[in-house]
């Protein structure tokens, strides 16, 4: 078990609480003890990573999965924190203006997963992978860059669908579905980018 796994297993739940903090607060949802969260969550990130080292001395891939996840979760809220902030600032969480701030809070999203990934989960410190080195190449950034794009037209393809199609559903806020939509579009978008980084950008 490697302490930085640990310790970065714990830095990234902080800052999933940090960006769901400001997302609830955006979102005017009130719930009991939100100062919490950072804290919360950077122990449960620390547990999960904690178990997933032991696991893994028996089934390697789960420290790729587990390191994959977490970083999930924080380009997840930082999607969600961009797009939040953005919508916040103009006060605008429909049309045109949505797609817009959907597709730079997707960006800032991939660009932070791109250097996680590369640095950590698909590492050449890996347990068990061979993985990358440090060096980023330019056909590795140009293989980068095609993924994102495919990736980034499902994401804010399926989360404009969500809101300007679809339309806010069970008596949700415009504000709330907004969010709503750029959830289900994660979804989609992490099975590609998982494919895509596996088996594209830092396959061995």
């Amino acid at each position: 078990m490697k302490k930085t796994d640990l310790v970065l297993a714990a830095i990234i739940g902080f800052l999933d609480g940090v960006f769901f903090y400001f997302i609830l607060k955006t979102a005017e949802v009130e719930i009991p003890y939100t100062w919490s969260l950072p804290f919360a969550l950077a122990l449960l990130c620390l547990a999960g990573m904690y178990f997933a080292s032991a696991v893994a001395a028996k089934i390697r891939v789960i420290l790729q999965v587990a390191r994959f996840f977490l970083v999930g979760t924080l380009n997840t809220f930082i999607d969600l924190g961009v797009l939040n902030i953005l919508i916040w600032i103009s006060g605008i969480a429909t049309g045109i203006f949505y797609s817009i701030f959907k597709a730079v809070s997707f960006l800032v999203a991939t660009i932070n997963s791109y250097f996680w990934n590369k640095f950590w989960t698909f590492s050449a410190s890996a347990q068990g992978y061979g993985g990358q080195g440090k060096k980023v190449s330019g056909k590795e950034f140009g293989k980068f860059l095609i993924v994102t794009t495919i990736g980034l037209g499902i994401n804010v393809g399926v989360a404009s669908l969500a809101v300007n199609v679809i339309g806010p559903q069970f008596g949700l806020g415009e504000k709330i579905w907004a969010s709503v939509g750029a959830i289900v579009a994660a979804f989609f978008a992490f099975v590609w980018n998982f494919l895509g980084s596996k088996f594209i950008v830092f396959r061995k």
